[in-house]
């Protein structure tokens, strides 16, 4: 079939109006659990700083001669952790031009880019703390940052060893960054039971195991001591774990789009912070010219409470 001589179409017309939908879709994830379960506290310096403390090992010797005279016990002292806090912002710049044209999706660019440009340094602050990055001090030059997550767990970690590069802990104070193993290795339940068990052992009680999405369907392919099947009944076939249930407790198993992949942590929340020197806030930057200027901006800092109730699995395959 072919048109009629002279047939007027869409394609010969001038004039059509566009059919442009008024709505912006975004599939940019914005969830941030690690920050959204972290305690949330004020903090008063650039270098914030806090005391921990333990028991002496418990003993089975401590028996006392009926009349004897007292023997003093030595006594040890606390240690004195910090973190410096970390300057994080985002800027906004729109033409005066841009902001009065008639737009689709939004009334104001301005209003829109602010939206967009939170959820952007949300995203900043998730994957930071998550990272491997040793405090800096900072100077005129040099920005000051925050040790992350990576800088202070050292006494419960499990990493793949063997390789051109042996993986290695921190000091544990947020001084240096981790040592990252080459090559790496697959995550076993059993390397994950070590960790949850040597973190029940130092006083910890941690609740959640947190992985990138490679581990998270590794964690789900572990099989315990359950047999796996599938209710016919409802045609469904489960496939997942979301809570791991061990000997020391339930822990959820919670997928972080921005933790490194080769990292398992296995966490007690109660034991880590976010010190705000400075909340999230906007202001108006100077205006040198026909735009608007804005920045958002935060000041903030990791807060080990007690590396010791936490742990991990590091050096974990990806793919």
């Amino acid at each position: 079939m072919a048109q009629p001589t002279n047939t007027f179409d869409t394609y010969d017309a001038v004039g059509i109006r566009e059919d442009l939908q008024d709505v912006i879709y975004s599939i940019s994830p914005t969830d941030t659990p690690f920050m959204s379960s972290a305690a949330r506290e004020a903090v008063k310096n650039t270098l914030h700083e806090w005391q921990t403390d333990s028991l002496a090992a418990a003993s089975t010797s401590n028996a006392v001669i009926e009349g004897d005279d007292a023997t003093l016990d030595a006594s040890s002292a606390t240690t004195r952790l910090g973190n410096y806090t970390q300057i994080m912002d985002k800027t906004v710049v729109i033409t005066g031009t841009q902001e009065s044209v008639d737009k689709a999706g939004r009334a104001s660019e301005l209003a829109y880019q602010i939206a967009k440009k939170s959820k952007e340094l949300k995203r900043d602050i998730e994957a930071t703390l998550l990272a491997n990055q040793a405090k800096v001090a900072g100077n005129a030059s040099t920005a000051r940052k925050f040790g992350s997550i990576n800088s202070w767990i050292k006494t419960n970690d499990v990493f793949s060893t063997g390789g051109s590069t042996n993986g290695a802990s921190p000091t544990g104070d947020g001084s240096d960054a981790r040592t990252d193993a080459v090559p790496q290795a697959a995550l076993t339940e059993a390397n994950l039971k070590t960790v949850i068990k040597g973190c029940w052992n130092e006083g910890g009680n941690p609740s959640v195991i947190m992985v990138g999405p490679f581990n998270k369907q590794k964690i789900s392919g572990f099989t315990g001591g359950s047999t796996r099947f599938d209710a016919s009944e409802d045609k469904t076939l489960y496939t997942s774990i979301d809570v791991y249930s061990s000997d020391f407790g339930d822990l959820e198993v919670v997928p972080n789009r921005f933790s490194r992949d080769r990292d398992c942590f296995v966490l007690d929340m109660d034991y880590w912070s976010i010190g705000f020197l400075r909340d999230f806030t906007m202001h108006e930057l100077s205006k040198t010219g026909d735009s608007e200027k804005r920045q958002l901006l935060t000041e903030l800092t990791l807060i080990s409470r007690n590396e010791a109730a936490s742990g991990g699995v590091f050096d974990c395959t990806t793919s």
